[in-house]
C-alpha cells in the first residue's frame, strides 16, 4: 500500500527555479507559496526534474533555500538519467538523509548540457539507460529507502508502451502516474488490473497546445476546445478509483475551484 494514495487526494506538481532565472528570489517566494499552500490543502507535492530538459534547480536545495519543511508522506521528487553520477549518489543520499521517501523515475528530455548516465556507469549491460535501469539501481544502493513510482504514456503504440510498464513493475515500480489524460482514454482504463496504485494527470492550464509537446504526438483538433476544470471533473467521473495528478494548477484561482 501507498500510504498517501487516495482518490480524492490530489498530487500537485511543483516546479524549482530555471537556473537560468532572471529572479531566482521572486522564483523561490512562489515556489514557496505553492508549496505551502499545498501542503495547507493535504496535496501530495511533486516536485519535477529538469522539466522538458530545462536546466532547474534540484528540489532539496529548493526547499532548503524557500525555507519550506518536508512531509515524506506528501512528497513526490522526480529524478530523471539526465545526471552525472556522483550528482546522482549525492541527491541520492541527500534524499535518503532528510526522510524521502516516493521517487517518481522517469527516462526525462535531455539537452547537450546535460549527462545521460551509461549502463556502465550504473554497472549494467544494457543499451542505454532507462527508468528500468534507474530504479533498480536505486533499490540495489538503497533497500528498503525508496518507493519508486514510474510514468506511463497512453499516446504511445499500446503493446509497446505496456511491454514497457511490464518491466518497470517487475523493476518493483509501486505506483503509475500516466501523462496529461483528456477526459478518456481506452489504454488509461486498462490500468485498471495492474496490480498497483494508479494517478492520472489532469492538465490545468488552458494551453492545451503545450500537451503534444510532452507526450510527443499530436493532439485531435476536437481536443483544442479545453476546458481544465471540465476535464477534471470529467477524469472524476471516468476513472473514481484513480488519484489526480494536477499539472499547472493555478493556485489564485483554480485551486479554490476544485472538484
Amino acid at each position: 500500500m501507498i500510504p498517501w494514495f487516495a482518490p480524492e487526494r490530489y498530487l500537485n506538481e511543483v516546479t524549482t527555479p530555471k537556473q537560468d532565472s532572471p529572479d531566482i528570489e521572486a522564483d523561490l517566494v512562489k515556489f514557496a507559496e505553492k508549496y505551502t499552500l499545498s501542503q495547507q490543502r493535504d496535496f501530495v507535492i511533486c516536485i519535477t526534474d529538469n522539466p522538458l530538459g530545462m536546466l532547474s534547480f534540484e528540489a532539496l536545495e529548493t526547499i532548503e533555500a524557500s525555507g519550506v519543511t518536508i512531509n515524506p508522506e506528501r512528497l513526490i521528487i522526480h529524478l530523471n538519467t539526465f545526471h552525472r553520477k556522483q550528482d546522482l549518489d549525492r541527491m541520492l543520499r541527500t534524499m535518503a538523509e532528510k526522510g524521502v521517501r516516493y521517487l517518481l523515475t522517469v527516462s526525462g528530455d535531455g539537452n547537450e548540457r546535460l549527462h545521460r548516465l551509461t549502463p556502465d556507469e550504473l554497472g549494467f549491460n544494457t543499451a542505454v539507460v532507462t527508468s528500468v535501469e534507474l530504479m533498480r539501481y536505486i533499490h540495489r544502493e538503497y533497500p528498503d529507502t525508496f518507493v519508486c513510482g514510474v510514468a506511463y504514456n497512453h499516446y504511445e503504440p499500446a503493446h509497446n508502451e505496456r511491454e514497457k510498464l511490464k518491466r518497470k513493475l517487475d523493476a518493483g515500480a509501486a505506483f503509475i502516474i500516466t501523462q496529461p489524460v483528456i477526459r478518456r482514454h481506452e489504454n488509461v482504463d486498462w490500468l485498471a488490473d495492474v496490480g498497483v496504485p494508479v494517478v492520472v494527470e489532469a492538465w490545468m492550464s488552458k494551453r492545451i497546445d503545450l500537451v503534444a509537446q510532452c507526450v510527443g504526438y499530436a493532439l485531435p483538433p476536437e481536443d483544442l476546445q479545453y476546458e481544465p476544470l471540465e476535464n477534471l471533473k470529467a477524469l472524476r467521473r471516468n476513472y473514481p478509483a484513480f488519484g489526480i495528478y494536477l499539472a499547472l494548477l493555478g493556485m489564485k484561482k483554480q485551486i479554490h475551484e476544485l472538484p
